[in-house]
């Protein structure tokens, strides 16, 4: 791969829609954006062709054929001809189906194939693929399959003599290709367009260095922000099937409770709220039942006495056994019994869980197995050994040295949120929440919202990833906030956000 036009920089297909989302958040208009990529793919066109010369556009009724449509208008100087697979009534998005009818109007010769086995594209200069983007996964379908074929051909014609064929350029990826691995989405053999050359968007996409063709990476006014903060791209992939059943959706621990019985209540109640199935609450008995009484969808057991303590430390395991997350810490206190059992717990723990409050100063200290997603508010962090900065830029690189120096996912909360991965590669920042959400128990409540997220299956992965929990959490959590100041002002109280947060994850 020889990559022009942009850095090396990589951009996972998944983090690609994301960033998408966020960009259009920030107001920047997703046909502003199909203007420029088209612009882009123009250009590359016009550097691999003389005027006059033919060009054949074979278009998908997706985002990558829009692309395409817009390429059309600025190739007027060469004889152009645009090939769509499908009717027109099935174009998929709005922009799309807005740039065909421009097309249209402004009268660019256009092909309408319904009929696989009639795609004639006759002998074109230059081809170019605008099938299939990324996200497609499986063999290639008709009449994908069959324009992919004669792509093919076209690009192979005269080389058994010597020549050359068609240039084939690919508008972000080749069809029938699987952006991040580089390999034919049906499987090594498959049918997939063998490009010469691909114009991909805003940063190169890792599968791309496989192929032999030339990458030109086109910046297409994507702001950095759309990276760097969190946004309604963050939330994608979360959701459950219209299949699942009971469970499935994520179970829950809550741990915690003794001095406080408000903390861990409002981590339970917010998990449920976040889209768990079903929540636990393993708490002192002395607390038990006031704890119960916040909610009767909470499902509490008793642990003796009247702090959490090493004793305890066998039952917590057994019911951790079986649970997807557990979240540890709200409401504990500090007594040195409730330290060491949370020191044991994370010794012997190989799953996932989110440690918060004076769970966290244990942390750094502990050697696990576990997938810790750790939620400190800057005295916190510093309390764990880290260090703070008041310029965010600033704080950002340290909470990522931090992150990574303990080897956990970091959600430091503060005017502006940072998230950490637990290898320090990935950052980000969350700009939602608001001055009145300093009050108590708003923590408690984003302890559990991660808890949940961090639960739940992403249909792309196994799990949801412990960075992209923390991250959405984040985001929703204040998201949830500032719809509680709008209706409270200053006086919101934590128990307000709870209520609010199906609308801040499913609403966007």
């Amino acid at each position: 791969m020889t990559v022009t036009g942009g850095s090396l920089d990589v951009i996972s297909s998944e983090r690609m829609a994301a960033v998408d989302a966020n960009a259009a958040a920030l107001g920047v208009p997703r046909k502003q954006l199909m203007e420029s990529s088209g612009n882009a793919v123009a250009r590359a066109v016009r550097s691999a062709s003389d005027p006059g010369e033919r060009v054949a556009l074979v278009c998908g009724r997706g985002n990558n054929g829009g692309d395409a449509f817009v390429a059309a208008r600025f190739l007027g100087d060469r004889d152009v001809a645009v090939h769509l697979l499908g009717r027109p009534e099935s174009i998929g998005t709005a922009i799309a189906r807005e740039n065909w009818e421009t097309l249209r109007a402004a009268e660019v010769p256009t092909v309408t194939v319904t009929d696989s086995a009639a795609l004639d594209l006759g002998s074109p200069d230059v081809v170019v693929d605008a099938v299939l983007g990324t996200g497609v996964s499986g063999e290639l379908r008709e009449p994908a399959r069959t324009a992919a074929e004669r792509m093919n051909a076209l690009r192979s014609a005269g080389s058994d003599e010597g020549g050359t064929g068609t240039t084939v350029i690919a508008v972000d990826v080749p069809s029938g290709i699987d952006a991040d691995t580089g390999k034919p989405t049906g499987g090594d053999g498959a049918v997939a367009v063998e490009a010469d050359r691909v114009v991909t968007f805003h940063d190169a996409k890792p599968g791309l260095e496989r192929l032999e063709a030339s990458v030109t990476v086109a910046d297409i006014g994507i702001p950095a922000a759309a990276e760097r903060y969190t946004g309604p791209g963050d939330l994608l992939g979360l959701g459950r099937s219209p299949d699942s059943h009971k469970g499935e959706n994520g179970e829950v621990l809550v741990v915690g409770g003794g001095p406080y019985t408000g903390a861990p209540a409002l981590s339970a109640r917010a998990a449920l709220r976040a889209g768990a199935d079903l929540v636990r609450v393993a708490c002192p008995a002395s607390v038990a039942d006031e704890v119960q009484g916040y909610s009767a969808d909470l499902i509490v057991r008793e642990l003796p006495g009247d702090a959490l303590a090493p004793d305890h430390l066998d039952r917590i395991a057994d019911l951790a056994a079986d649970r997807d997350v557990v979240v540890i810490g709200p409401g504990m206190g500090t007594g040195d019994g409730s330290i060491e059992l949370v020191r044991r717990f994370l010794d012997d723990f190989a799953r996932r869980a989110v440690v918060d409050a004076d769970a966290l100063r244990v942390v750094p200290e502990v050697d696990t197995d576990a997938e810790l997603i750790c939620t400190p508010h800057q005295g916190e962090l510093r309390g764990m050994g880290g260090e703070t900065a008041a310029d965010p830029a600033e704080r950002a690189e340290l909470v990522r040295d931090f992150a990574a120096d303990v080897g956990h996912t970091l959600l430091v909360k503060g005017r502006y949120d940072v998230i950490a991965s637990d290898d320090g590669e990935r950052v980000r920042q969350n700009r939602t929440g608001n001055p009145g959400m300093t009050v108590g128990g708003t923590g408690d409540v984003l302890a559990g919202t991660v808890g949940a997220l961090a639960a739940q299956t992403d249909p792309r992965t196994a799990q949801t990833d412990p960075f992209q929990a923390a991250a959405a959490g984040a985001y929703v959590n204040g998201l949830a906030g500032d719809a509680a100041a709008e209706a409270n002002g200053h006086g919101l109280v934590a128990t307000d956000l709870i209520d609010r947060l199906p609308h801040a994850l499913y609403d966007e």
